[in-house]
Protein backbone atom coordinates (compact mmCIF):
# COMPACT_ATOMS: atom_id res chain seq x y z
CA UNK A 1 0.00 0.00 0.00
CA UNK A 2 2.92 2.34 0.75
CA UNK A 3 3.98 1.98 -2.63
CA UNK A 4 0.88 4.32 -4.08
CA UNK A 5 0.02 6.95 -1.50
CA UNK A 6 -0.73 10.18 -2.91
CA UNK A 7 2.69 12.43 -4.05
CA UNK A 8 4.75 9.29 -2.75
CA UNK A 9 6.27 8.21 -5.68
CA UNK A 10 6.68 9.78 -9.36
CA UNK A 11 5.11 9.08 -12.56
CA UNK A 12 7.93 6.71 -14.00
CA UNK A 13 8.76 4.70 -10.50
CA UNK A 14 4.71 3.64 -10.54
CA UNK A 15 4.75 2.33 -14.15
CA UNK A 16 7.42 0.20 -13.39
CA UNK A 17 5.58 -0.94 -10.51
CA UNK A 18 2.64 -1.72 -12.51
CA UNK A 19 4.43 -4.40 -13.75
CA UNK A 20 4.50 -6.15 -10.47
CA UNK A 21 0.85 -5.91 -9.82
CA UNK A 22 -0.28 -7.06 -13.87
CA UNK A 23 2.38 -9.34 -13.32
CA UNK A 24 1.58 -11.48 -10.03
CA UNK A 25 3.23 -14.72 -11.53
CA UNK A 26 3.00 -13.97 -15.02
CA UNK A 27 6.08 -11.74 -15.89
CA UNK A 28 7.90 -14.59 -17.27
CA UNK A 29 4.33 -14.20 -19.42
CA UNK A 30 4.79 -10.51 -20.01
CA UNK A 31 8.12 -10.75 -21.27
CA UNK A 32 7.62 -13.36 -23.66
CA UNK A 33 4.65 -11.97 -24.96
CA UNK A 34 5.28 -8.62 -27.54
CA UNK A 35 2.25 -7.30 -27.43
CA UNK A 36 1.49 -7.49 -24.06
CA UNK A 37 4.62 -5.51 -23.54
CA UNK A 38 3.84 -3.29 -26.05
CA UNK A 39 0.24 -2.52 -23.92
CA UNK A 40 2.01 -1.98 -20.68
CA UNK A 41 4.42 0.38 -22.59
CA UNK A 42 1.42 2.00 -24.06
CA UNK A 43 -0.44 1.97 -20.23
CA UNK A 44 2.98 3.42 -18.92
CA UNK A 45 3.04 6.37 -21.60
CA UNK A 46 -0.62 7.75 -20.37
CA UNK A 47 -0.29 7.18 -16.61
CA UNK A 48 3.02 9.21 -17.09
CA UNK A 49 0.95 11.76 -19.35
CA UNK A 50 -1.90 12.31 -16.63
CA UNK A 51 0.44 12.40 -13.60
CA UNK A 52 2.50 15.07 -15.58
CA UNK A 53 -0.21 17.37 -16.78
CA UNK A 54 -3.93 16.27 -15.59
CA UNK A 55 -5.50 19.31 -13.62
CA UNK A 56 -5.15 18.24 -10.21
CA UNK A 57 -2.64 16.04 -8.82
CA UNK A 58 -3.96 12.82 -8.99
CA UNK A 59 -3.86 9.88 -6.26
CA UNK A 60 -1.65 7.12 -7.68
CA UNK A 61 -3.39 4.47 -5.52
CA UNK A 62 -7.00 5.24 -6.64
CA UNK A 63 -5.07 5.28 -10.42
CA UNK A 64 -3.90 1.63 -9.81
CA UNK A 65 -7.29 0.73 -8.01
CA UNK A 66 -8.76 2.19 -10.56
CA UNK A 67 -6.86 0.01 -13.76
CA UNK A 68 -7.15 -3.17 -11.51
CA UNK A 69 -10.63 -3.18 -11.43
CA UNK A 70 -11.15 -2.18 -15.14
CA UNK A 71 -9.00 -4.88 -16.27
CA UNK A 72 -10.79 -7.23 -14.60
CA UNK A 73 -14.35 -6.30 -15.82
CA UNK A 74 -13.39 -7.26 -18.68
CA UNK A 75 -12.87 -10.86 -17.56
CA UNK A 76 -16.09 -12.44 -15.59
CA UNK A 77 -18.15 -10.77 -13.26
CA UNK A 78 -16.90 -12.78 -10.57
CA UNK A 79 -13.11 -12.62 -10.66
CA UNK A 80 -12.55 -9.29 -8.24
CA UNK A 81 -9.72 -7.39 -6.37
CA UNK A 82 -10.31 -7.65 -3.10
CA UNK A 83 -9.16 -4.23 -0.52
CA UNK A 84 -7.63 -5.28 2.62
CA UNK A 85 -9.87 -3.51 4.35
CA UNK A 86 -12.36 -6.25 3.34
CA UNK A 87 -10.12 -9.03 3.73
CA UNK A 88 -10.50 -9.76 6.82
CA UNK A 89 -14.42 -9.59 7.18
CA UNK A 90 -14.51 -12.07 3.87
CA UNK A 91 -11.59 -14.47 5.95
CA UNK A 92 -14.16 -14.82 8.76
CA UNK A 93 -17.23 -15.52 6.63
CA UNK A 94 -14.99 -18.57 5.23
CA UNK A 95 -13.51 -19.54 8.46
CA UNK A 96 -17.10 -19.63 10.43
CA UNK A 97 -15.58 -17.42 13.53
CA UNK A 98 -14.46 -13.84 14.94
CA UNK A 99 -13.32 -12.73 18.03
CA UNK A 100 -15.36 -10.40 20.19
CA UNK A 101 -18.17 -10.25 22.82
CA UNK A 102 -21.19 -11.28 20.43
CA UNK A 103 -24.05 -8.64 20.32
CA UNK A 104 -26.08 -7.77 17.19
CA UNK A 105 -26.31 -3.70 16.86
CA UNK A 106 -27.02 -0.76 14.57
CA UNK A 107 -25.56 2.29 15.30
CA UNK A 108 -27.90 5.29 16.27
CA UNK A 109 -26.52 9.10 17.27
CA UNK A 110 -25.07 8.76 21.04
CA UNK A 111 -24.27 5.40 20.79
CA UNK A 112 -24.19 1.91 19.46
CA UNK A 113 -27.75 -0.05 19.92
CA UNK A 114 -27.47 -3.56 21.01
CA UNK A 115 -30.62 -5.07 19.21
CA UNK A 116 -29.80 -8.55 20.38
CA UNK A 117 -26.92 -10.55 22.39
CA UNK A 118 -25.80 -13.98 20.71
CA UNK A 119 -26.64 -16.86 23.05
CA UNK A 120 -24.09 -18.15 24.90
CA UNK A 121 -21.74 -15.44 24.11
CA UNK A 122 -19.30 -13.27 26.52
CA UNK A 123 -22.19 -10.35 25.77
CA UNK A 124 -25.18 -12.92 26.78
CA UNK A 125 -23.85 -14.61 29.87
CA UNK A 126 -23.01 -11.21 31.26
CA UNK A 127 -26.70 -9.87 31.14
CA UNK A 128 -25.98 -7.12 28.27
CA UNK A 129 -29.88 -7.31 26.23
CA UNK A 130 -31.48 -5.66 23.52
CA UNK A 131 -32.21 -1.83 24.21
CA UNK A 132 -28.67 -1.62 25.66
CA UNK A 133 -27.47 1.80 24.59
CA UNK A 134 -23.15 1.55 24.50
CA UNK A 135 -22.09 5.21 24.77
CA UNK A 136 -18.32 4.68 25.79
CA UNK A 137 -15.57 2.04 24.86
CA UNK A 138 -12.62 1.62 27.53
CA UNK A 139 -13.34 5.08 29.21
CA UNK A 140 -13.65 6.83 25.31
CA UNK A 141 -17.20 8.17 24.87
CA UNK A 142 -18.12 7.24 21.89
CA UNK A 143 -18.15 9.90 18.45
CA UNK A 144 -21.47 10.76 16.62
CA UNK A 145 -19.86 10.01 13.16
CA UNK A 146 -18.66 6.55 14.37
CA UNK A 147 -19.23 3.63 11.60
CA UNK A 148 -20.01 0.17 11.46
CA UNK A 149 -15.57 -0.68 10.49
CA UNK A 150 -15.12 1.45 14.21
CA UNK A 151 -17.24 -0.66 15.67
CA UNK A 152 -15.54 -3.93 14.37
CA UNK A 153 -12.43 -2.30 15.14
CA UNK A 154 -13.10 -1.80 18.91
CA UNK A 155 -15.14 -4.28 20.07
CA UNK A 156 -13.50 -7.01 18.53
CA UNK A 157 -9.96 -8.72 19.33
CA UNK A 158 -7.57 -11.43 20.88
CA UNK A 159 -9.63 -14.30 22.11
CA UNK A 160 -8.70 -13.82 25.71
CA UNK A 161 -8.55 -10.09 25.43
CA UNK A 162 -10.80 -7.49 27.75
CA UNK A 163 -12.80 -4.31 26.15
CA UNK A 164 -14.74 -2.29 28.73
CA UNK A 165 -17.83 -0.62 27.71
CA UNK A 166 -20.23 1.48 29.15
CA UNK A 167 -24.11 1.02 29.27
CA UNK A 168 -27.02 3.16 29.35
CA UNK A 169 -30.05 0.73 30.25
CA UNK A 170 -33.11 2.96 29.86
CA UNK A 171 -35.44 1.76 33.22
CA UNK A 172 -31.54 2.23 35.55
CA UNK A 173 -30.43 5.49 36.18
CA UNK A 174 -27.11 5.11 36.22
CA UNK A 175 -24.84 4.03 33.46
CA UNK A 176 -23.16 -0.01 33.88
CA UNK A 177 -19.89 -0.66 33.24
CA UNK A 178 -18.85 -4.08 32.19
CA UNK A 179 -15.35 -6.02 31.95
CA UNK A 180 -15.95 -8.56 28.82
CA UNK A 181 -13.74 -10.95 28.08
CA UNK A 182 -13.72 -11.60 24.35
CA UNK A 183 -14.11 -14.98 22.93
CA UNK A 184 -14.16 -16.96 19.38
CA UNK A 185 -17.91 -16.10 18.23
CA UNK A 186 -19.33 -18.86 15.43
CA UNK A 187 -20.84 -17.43 12.44
CA UNK A 188 -22.84 -20.03 11.90
CA UNK A 189 -23.98 -21.48 8.59
CA UNK A 190 -27.12 -23.35 9.41
CA UNK A 191 -29.07 -21.04 11.79
CA UNK A 192 -32.04 -23.16 11.89
CA UNK A 193 -32.45 -26.84 12.16
CA UNK A 194 -35.77 -28.46 13.74
CA UNK A 195 -38.33 -30.86 13.46
CA UNK A 196 -40.96 -28.50 11.18
CA UNK A 197 -43.65 -31.10 10.81
CA UNK A 198 -43.63 -34.59 12.34
CA UNK A 199 -40.97 -37.21 10.74
CA UNK A 200 -39.88 -33.95 8.71
CA UNK A 201 -36.56 -32.41 9.42
CA UNK A 202 -36.02 -28.91 8.40
CA UNK A 203 -32.65 -27.23 7.80
CA UNK A 204 -31.63 -23.76 7.03
CA UNK A 205 -27.84 -23.12 5.38
CA UNK A 206 -27.63 -19.34 4.42
CA UNK A 207 -23.93 -19.95 3.63
CA UNK A 208 -21.21 -22.30 3.09
CA UNK A 209 -18.09 -21.88 5.17
CA UNK A 210 -15.19 -23.86 7.10
CA UNK A 211 -17.67 -25.68 9.65
CA UNK A 212 -20.58 -26.43 7.30
CA UNK A 213 -20.37 -29.72 6.70
CA UNK A 214 -19.47 -30.20 10.46
CA UNK A 215 -23.10 -28.08 11.61
CA UNK A 216 -25.02 -30.59 9.12
CA UNK A 217 -23.61 -33.52 10.50
CA UNK A 218 -24.80 -32.33 14.01
CA UNK A 219 -28.04 -31.03 13.07
CA UNK A 220 -29.06 -34.50 10.83
CA UNK A 221 -28.15 -36.29 14.06
CA UNK A 222 -29.92 -34.51 16.36
CA UNK A 223 -32.92 -35.00 13.89
CA UNK A 224 -32.60 -38.48 13.27
CA UNK A 225 -32.79 -38.82 17.09
CA UNK A 226 -36.02 -36.85 16.86
CA UNK A 227 -37.71 -39.19 14.86
CA UNK A 228 -36.45 -37.70 11.03
CA UNK A 229 -38.12 -39.59 8.44
CA UNK A 230 -37.74 -37.07 5.70
CA UNK A 231 -35.22 -33.46 4.73
CA UNK A 232 -36.57 -30.73 3.45
CA UNK A 233 -32.80 -28.56 3.02
CA UNK A 234 -33.96 -24.82 2.42
CA UNK A 235 -30.79 -23.04 0.20
CA UNK A 236 -32.74 -19.84 -0.14
CA UNK A 237 -30.90 -17.16 -0.85
CA UNK A 238 -27.23 -19.14 0.04
CA UNK A 239 -25.04 -17.12 -2.22
CA UNK A 240 -22.09 -19.90 -1.68
CA UNK A 241 -18.84 -20.00 -0.37
CA UNK A 242 -16.22 -23.10 -0.44
CA UNK A 243 -16.36 -25.72 -2.69
CA UNK A 244 -15.08 -28.47 -0.56
CA UNK A 245 -18.07 -27.25 1.74
CA UNK A 246 -20.25 -28.10 -1.09
CA UNK A 247 -18.76 -31.65 -1.12
CA UNK A 248 -19.11 -32.61 2.16
CA UNK A 249 -22.82 -31.93 1.99
CA UNK A 250 -23.42 -33.79 -0.76
CA UNK A 251 -21.28 -36.79 0.63
CA UNK A 252 -23.48 -37.10 3.63
CA UNK A 253 -26.85 -37.24 1.29
CA UNK A 254 -25.53 -39.29 -1.55
CA UNK A 255 -24.15 -43.42 -1.95
CA UNK A 256 -20.84 -44.16 -1.73
CA UNK A 257 -18.38 -43.62 -5.05
CA UNK A 258 -20.56 -41.15 -6.77
CA UNK A 259 -19.39 -38.12 -8.86
CA UNK A 260 -20.83 -35.01 -7.23
CA UNK A 261 -19.10 -32.32 -8.95
CA UNK A 262 -16.15 -31.91 -11.32
CA UNK A 263 -14.18 -28.74 -12.57
CA UNK A 264 -12.53 -27.86 -15.92
CA UNK A 265 -10.17 -25.12 -16.58
CA UNK A 266 -7.13 -23.98 -18.93
CA UNK A 267 -4.63 -25.81 -17.05
CA UNK A 268 -4.13 -28.99 -15.49
CA UNK A 269 -4.32 -28.00 -11.91
CA UNK A 270 -7.66 -26.52 -11.82
CA UNK A 271 -9.31 -29.41 -13.37
CA UNK A 272 -10.61 -31.88 -10.17
CA UNK A 273 -13.24 -34.27 -9.85
CA UNK A 274 -15.05 -35.05 -6.23
CA UNK A 275 -16.56 -38.09 -5.77
CA UNK A 276 -18.90 -39.52 -2.65
CA UNK A 277 -16.94 -41.26 0.57
CA UNK A 278 -17.79 -44.19 2.32
CA UNK A 279 -18.70 -41.82 5.45
CA UNK A 280 -21.65 -42.16 7.94
CA UNK A 281 -24.58 -41.02 5.63
CA UNK A 282 -28.14 -40.01 5.62
CA UNK A 283 -29.62 -42.64 2.73
CA UNK A 284 -33.18 -43.73 4.49
CA UNK A 285 -35.21 -41.28 4.09
CA UNK A 286 -36.35 -38.91 0.68
CA UNK A 287 -34.83 -35.39 0.34
CA UNK A 288 -36.74 -32.12 -1.16
CA UNK A 289 -33.86 -28.76 -1.71
CA UNK A 290 -35.66 -25.30 -1.54
CA UNK A 291 -33.85 -22.68 -4.01
CA UNK A 292 -34.57 -19.21 -5.18
CA UNK A 293 -33.18 -16.59 -7.55
CA UNK A 294 -30.61 -15.91 -4.50
CA UNK A 295 -29.04 -19.52 -4.63
CA UNK A 296 -25.95 -19.63 -6.06
CA UNK A 297 -22.50 -20.91 -6.63
CA UNK A 298 -22.11 -23.93 -3.67
CA UNK A 299 -25.84 -23.81 -3.42
CA UNK A 300 -25.87 -24.61 -7.04
CA UNK A 301 -23.57 -27.51 -6.76
CA UNK A 302 -25.57 -29.21 -4.31
CA UNK A 303 -29.27 -28.65 -5.79
CA UNK A 304 -27.58 -29.62 -9.58
CA UNK A 305 -25.93 -33.10 -7.85
CA UNK A 306 -29.22 -33.80 -5.78
CA UNK A 307 -31.03 -33.59 -8.64
CA UNK A 308 -28.77 -35.58 -11.55
CA UNK A 309 -28.45 -38.42 -8.88
CA UNK A 310 -32.35 -38.46 -8.43
CA UNK A 311 -31.46 -38.19 -4.74
CA UNK A 312 -33.92 -35.82 -4.22
CA UNK A 313 -36.64 -33.01 -5.48
CA UNK A 314 -35.23 -29.39 -6.43
CA UNK A 315 -38.38 -27.08 -5.48
CA UNK A 316 -38.20 -23.51 -5.64
CA UNK A 317 -37.19 -20.43 -8.90
CA UNK A 318 -34.62 -20.69 -10.94
CA UNK A 319 -31.37 -20.72 -9.15
CA UNK A 320 -28.71 -17.91 -9.79
CA UNK A 321 -26.65 -19.35 -11.98
CA UNK A 322 -22.81 -18.88 -11.26
CA UNK A 323 -20.63 -21.39 -12.31
CA UNK A 324 -17.43 -20.39 -12.38
CA UNK A 325 -14.70 -21.21 -9.38
CA UNK A 326 -12.69 -18.39 -7.91
CA UNK A 327 -8.65 -18.95 -6.49
CA UNK A 328 -8.44 -16.38 -3.72
CA UNK A 329 -5.43 -15.35 -3.82
CA UNK A 330 -3.09 -13.05 -1.21
CA UNK A 331 -1.46 -10.65 -2.98
CA UNK A 332 1.38 -8.61 -0.85
CA UNK A 333 -0.17 -5.82 0.83
CA UNK A 334 -2.79 -8.08 2.20
CA UNK A 335 -5.22 -7.68 -0.28
CA UNK A 336 -6.70 -10.19 -2.45
CA UNK A 337 -7.25 -11.17 -6.11
CA UNK A 338 -10.28 -13.73 -6.60
CA UNK A 339 -9.39 -15.50 -9.94
CA UNK A 340 -11.82 -17.70 -11.51
CA UNK A 341 -9.48 -20.54 -12.45
CA UNK A 342 -12.79 -23.16 -14.08
CA UNK A 343 -15.65 -23.99 -14.40
CA UNK A 344 -17.89 -26.32 -12.16
CA UNK A 345 -20.09 -28.93 -14.05
CA UNK A 346 -23.08 -31.24 -12.36
CA UNK A 347 -22.55 -34.97 -12.50
CA UNK A 348 -24.87 -34.98 -15.22
CA UNK A 349 -22.21 -32.46 -17.56
CA UNK A 350 -24.07 -29.81 -16.76
CA UNK A 351 -22.20 -25.65 -16.45
CA UNK A 352 -24.37 -24.11 -14.52
CA UNK A 353 -23.20 -20.52 -15.23
CA UNK A 354 -25.37 -17.92 -17.03
CA UNK A 355 -24.67 -15.70 -19.91
CA UNK A 356 -22.68 -12.63 -18.99
CA UNK A 357 -21.25 -11.54 -22.22
CA UNK A 358 -24.24 -9.19 -22.79
CA UNK A 359 -23.48 -7.21 -19.58
CA UNK A 360 -21.26 -4.36 -19.05
CA UNK A 361 -22.26 -3.83 -15.63
CA UNK A 362 -22.22 -6.33 -12.92
CA UNK A 363 -25.32 -4.94 -11.28
CA UNK A 364 -27.45 -5.84 -14.52
CA UNK A 365 -25.64 -9.49 -14.40
CA UNK A 366 -26.39 -9.55 -10.78
CA UNK A 367 -29.98 -8.26 -11.10
CA UNK A 368 -30.99 -9.89 -14.20
CA UNK A 369 -31.11 -13.40 -12.16
CA UNK A 370 -34.29 -12.83 -10.81
CA UNK A 371 -36.39 -11.11 -13.35
CA UNK A 372 -38.14 -14.02 -14.69
CA UNK A 373 -39.42 -17.37 -11.78
CA UNK A 374 -40.23 -19.27 -14.65
CA UNK A 375 -38.24 -19.68 -18.31
CA UNK A 376 -40.63 -19.98 -20.67
CA UNK A 377 -40.88 -23.57 -23.18
CA UNK A 378 -39.18 -21.36 -26.00
CA UNK A 379 -35.90 -20.40 -23.56
CA UNK A 380 -35.95 -24.15 -22.06
CA UNK A 381 -35.46 -25.32 -25.84
CA UNK A 382 -32.08 -22.62 -26.40
CA UNK A 383 -30.49 -24.57 -23.60
CA UNK A 384 -28.87 -28.15 -23.93
CA UNK A 385 -30.55 -30.69 -22.28
CA UNK A 386 -29.18 -34.06 -19.77
CA UNK A 387 -30.24 -36.68 -18.28
CA UNK A 388 -30.18 -37.43 -14.67
CA UNK A 389 -29.37 -41.07 -13.28
CA UNK A 390 -32.69 -42.47 -14.06
CA UNK A 391 -33.14 -40.75 -17.19
CA UNK A 392 -35.06 -36.99 -16.36
CA UNK A 393 -34.66 -34.26 -18.54
CA UNK A 394 -32.66 -31.28 -16.87
CA UNK A 395 -31.44 -28.23 -18.52
CA UNK A 396 -27.82 -26.72 -18.01
CA UNK A 397 -26.40 -22.94 -19.04
CA UNK A 398 -28.93 -20.94 -16.58
CA UNK A 399 -28.46 -21.82 -13.13
CA UNK A 400 -30.80 -25.34 -11.81
CA UNK A 401 -34.09 -25.31 -13.28
CA UNK A 402 -36.05 -26.68 -10.24
CA UNK A 403 -38.01 -29.92 -10.50
CA UNK A 404 -41.27 -28.10 -9.21
CA UNK A 405 -41.63 -24.62 -9.16
CA UNK A 406 -42.96 -22.38 -6.68
CA UNK A 407 -42.76 -18.76 -7.38
CA UNK A 408 -41.61 -16.70 -4.23
CA UNK A 409 -44.06 -14.57 -2.28
CA UNK A 410 -45.47 -11.33 -3.43
CA UNK A 411 -42.47 -8.91 -2.45
CA UNK A 412 -42.68 -6.79 0.64
CA UNK A 413 -44.40 -3.41 0.27
CA UNK A 414 -42.79 -0.04 0.43
CA UNK A 415 -44.44 0.67 4.17
CA UNK A 416 -43.34 -2.63 5.39
CA UNK A 417 -39.75 -2.43 3.99
CA UNK A 418 -39.38 0.82 6.00
CA UNK A 419 -40.90 -0.63 9.14
CA UNK A 420 -38.68 -3.71 9.10
CA UNK A 421 -35.42 -1.46 8.08
CA UNK A 422 -36.02 0.88 11.24
CA UNK A 423 -36.72 -1.65 13.34
CA UNK A 424 -40.05 -0.55 14.40
CA UNK A 425 -41.05 -3.84 15.36
CA UNK A 426 -38.02 -4.80 17.72
CA UNK A 427 -38.53 -1.09 19.21
CA UNK A 428 -42.17 -2.12 20.04
CA UNK A 429 -41.43 -5.38 21.59
CA UNK A 430 -38.52 -4.04 23.89
CA UNK A 431 -40.86 -1.98 25.17
CA UNK A 432 -43.86 -4.39 25.41
CA UNK A 433 -41.49 -6.80 27.71
CA UNK A 434 -40.24 -4.39 29.74
CA UNK A 435 -44.05 -2.78 30.36
CA UNK A 436 -44.88 -6.40 31.08
CA UNK A 437 -41.46 -7.03 33.41
CA UNK A 438 -43.03 -9.47 35.33
CA UNK A 439 -45.44 -11.60 33.43
CA UNK A 440 -44.47 -15.58 32.86
CA UNK A 441 -44.30 -16.12 28.93
CA UNK A 442 -44.42 -19.79 28.08
CA UNK A 443 -43.52 -21.44 24.44
CA UNK A 444 -46.87 -20.73 22.41
CA UNK A 445 -47.61 -17.54 24.19
CA UNK A 446 -46.45 -15.50 21.02
CA UNK A 447 -48.47 -17.80 18.61
CA UNK A 448 -51.32 -16.82 15.95
CA UNK A 449 -53.96 -16.46 19.06
CA UNK A 450 -52.00 -13.66 20.72
CA UNK A 451 -53.44 -10.26 19.56
CA UNK A 452 -52.53 -6.43 20.52
CA UNK A 453 -54.97 -3.96 22.40
CA UNK A 454 -56.10 -0.95 20.85
CA UNK A 455 -53.75 0.43 23.49
CA UNK A 456 -50.95 -1.53 22.34
CA UNK A 457 -51.76 -0.40 18.59
CA UNK A 458 -51.02 3.31 19.70
CA UNK A 459 -47.67 1.60 21.25
CA UNK A 460 -47.08 0.90 17.90
CA UNK A 461 -47.49 3.61 16.22
CA UNK A 462 -45.82 5.68 18.84
CA UNK A 463 -42.25 3.26 18.50
CA UNK A 464 -42.44 4.29 14.80
CA UNK A 465 -42.20 7.25 14.95
CA UNK A 466 -39.89 7.06 17.55
CA UNK A 467 -37.44 5.58 14.73
CA UNK A 468 -39.21 8.24 12.82
CA UNK A 469 -41.43 6.42 10.30
CA UNK A 470 -44.94 7.76 9.92
CA UNK A 471 -47.73 5.03 10.06
CA UNK A 472 -51.20 6.64 8.54
CA UNK A 473 -54.59 5.19 9.63
CA UNK A 474 -55.06 3.58 6.12
CA UNK A 475 -51.28 1.97 6.04
CA UNK A 476 -52.15 0.63 10.17
CA UNK A 477 -55.55 -0.94 8.92
CA UNK A 478 -53.87 -2.45 5.72
CA UNK A 479 -50.99 -3.84 6.78
CA UNK A 480 -52.51 -5.15 10.13
CA UNK A 481 -51.89 -8.77 9.79
CA UNK A 482 -47.86 -8.40 8.80
CA UNK A 483 -47.46 -6.07 11.24
CA UNK A 484 -48.91 -8.87 13.88
CA UNK A 485 -47.04 -11.36 12.51
CA UNK A 486 -43.86 -9.05 13.11
CA UNK A 487 -44.51 -8.04 16.70
CA UNK A 488 -45.11 -11.98 17.34
CA UNK A 489 -42.39 -12.62 15.77
CA UNK A 490 -39.88 -9.80 17.85
CA UNK A 491 -41.53 -10.63 20.88
CA UNK A 492 -41.37 -14.40 20.38
CA UNK A 493 -37.24 -13.80 19.90
CA UNK A 494 -37.16 -11.63 22.74
CA UNK A 495 -38.60 -14.34 24.84
CA UNK A 496 -37.69 -17.54 23.59
CA UNK A 497 -34.76 -16.78 20.76
CA UNK A 498 -34.46 -16.35 17.20
CA UNK A 499 -35.57 -20.12 16.53
CA UNK A 500 -38.79 -19.09 17.58
CA UNK A 501 -38.92 -15.40 15.84
CA UNK A 502 -38.07 -17.49 12.54
CA UNK A 503 -40.52 -20.37 12.94
CA UNK A 504 -43.40 -17.01 13.35
CA UNK A 505 -42.54 -15.59 10.11
CA UNK A 506 -42.37 -18.73 7.83
CA UNK A 507 -45.86 -19.49 8.90
CA UNK A 508 -47.26 -18.36 5.25
CA UNK A 509 -44.20 -19.20 3.59
CA UNK A 510 -45.53 -20.11 0.48
CA UNK A 511 -42.53 -21.93 -0.85
CA UNK A 512 -41.79 -23.70 2.00
CA UNK A 513 -45.39 -25.03 2.57
CA UNK A 514 -45.39 -26.44 -1.20
CA UNK A 515 -42.10 -27.70 -0.68
CA UNK A 516 -43.85 -29.54 2.63
CA UNK A 517 -45.88 -31.29 0.65
CA UNK A 518 -43.66 -32.96 -2.03
CA UNK A 519 -41.87 -35.81 0.18
CA UNK A 520 -44.43 -38.61 -1.48
CA UNK A 521 -43.42 -37.55 -5.13
CA UNK A 522 -39.35 -37.53 -3.55
CA UNK A 523 -40.05 -40.69 -2.13
CA UNK A 524 -40.78 -42.19 -5.24
CA UNK A 525 -38.59 -40.67 -6.87
CA UNK A 526 -35.85 -42.43 -4.59
CA UNK A 527 -37.28 -46.30 -5.59
CA UNK A 528 -37.18 -44.80 -9.54
CA UNK A 529 -40.81 -44.33 -10.14
CA UNK A 530 -40.77 -40.83 -12.29
CA UNK A 531 -44.02 -38.56 -13.45
CA UNK A 532 -44.02 -38.02 -16.74
CA UNK A 533 -42.03 -35.09 -17.67
CA UNK A 534 -43.58 -32.34 -20.06
CA UNK A 535 -41.70 -32.81 -23.47
CA UNK A 536 -40.05 -29.86 -25.48
CA UNK A 537 -39.95 -30.29 -29.20
CA UNK A 538 -36.45 -28.94 -30.70
CA UNK A 539 -34.50 -29.36 -27.69
CA UNK A 540 -30.84 -29.74 -28.28
CA UNK A 541 -28.88 -32.83 -26.49
CA UNK A 542 -26.16 -31.26 -24.16
CA UNK A 543 -22.81 -32.89 -24.01
CA UNK A 544 -20.70 -34.10 -21.63
CA UNK A 545 -17.01 -32.84 -21.05
CA UNK A 546 -14.41 -34.79 -22.98
CA UNK A 547 -13.59 -36.82 -20.40
CA UNK A 548 -16.17 -39.33 -18.93
CA UNK A 549 -16.96 -40.13 -15.70
CA UNK A 550 -14.94 -43.77 -15.97
CA UNK A 551 -12.03 -41.64 -17.19
CA UNK A 552 -11.37 -39.87 -13.69
CA UNK A 553 -8.51 -40.16 -11.75
CA UNK A 554 -7.29 -37.30 -10.50
CA UNK A 555 -8.07 -36.22 -6.95
CA UNK A 556 -9.30 -33.34 -5.81
CA UNK A 557 -6.61 -30.59 -3.99
CA UNK A 558 -9.44 -30.24 -1.28
CA UNK A 559 -7.43 -27.66 0.58
CA UNK A 560 -6.17 -25.53 -2.36
CA UNK A 561 -9.51 -24.05 -3.89
CA UNK A 562 -12.65 -21.86 -2.98
CA UNK A 563 -15.56 -20.54 -4.64
CA UNK A 564 -15.80 -17.24 -3.79
CA UNK A 565 -19.64 -15.95 -3.08
CA UNK A 566 -21.63 -14.26 -6.07
CA UNK A 567 -23.26 -12.10 -3.41
CA UNK A 568 -26.72 -11.68 -5.24
CA UNK A 569 -28.86 -9.04 -3.43
CA UNK A 570 -32.53 -10.92 -2.70
CA UNK A 571 -34.83 -9.06 -3.99
CA UNK A 572 -37.34 -8.50 -0.98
Amino acid sequence: MGFFRRHSVGPLVVAMLLSLLLGFGLARGLQATDDLRSQLDLFSQILYLVQSNYVESPDNQKLMKGAIDGMLKTLDPHTVYVPEQRVQRMDEEFQGEYSGIGIQFELREGGIVVISPLEGTPAYRLGITAGDLIVAINGKALERTITNEDVFRMLRGPSGSTVNVTIRRPDVEEPLEFAIERAKIPIESIPYSYMIRPGVGYVRMIRFSATTGEELQKSITALRQQGMKSLLLDLRSNSGGLLTQAVDVLDQLVPRDKLLVYTRGRTPSSNSDYRSSERDKYLDGPVVVLIDHGSASASEIVAGAIQDLDRGLISGTNSFGKGLVQNQLRLHDGSKLLLTIAKYYTPSGRAIQRDYTKFSDRGDYAADAYKVDVPTDSVLATLPQFKTAGGRSVFGGGGIYPDVIVKDDLPLTQEEANMIQNRVFWEFATQYLRRHKGTTWKPGSFGPSFTLTDADWKDVKAAAATRKVTLSDSTMTAERDFMQRQVRAELAAATFGTLERYKVLIEDDVQLNAALELFPRATKLMAGVFEPEKKLSGAPTGTKDPKSEAEVTKKADAEKKADAPADPPRKK
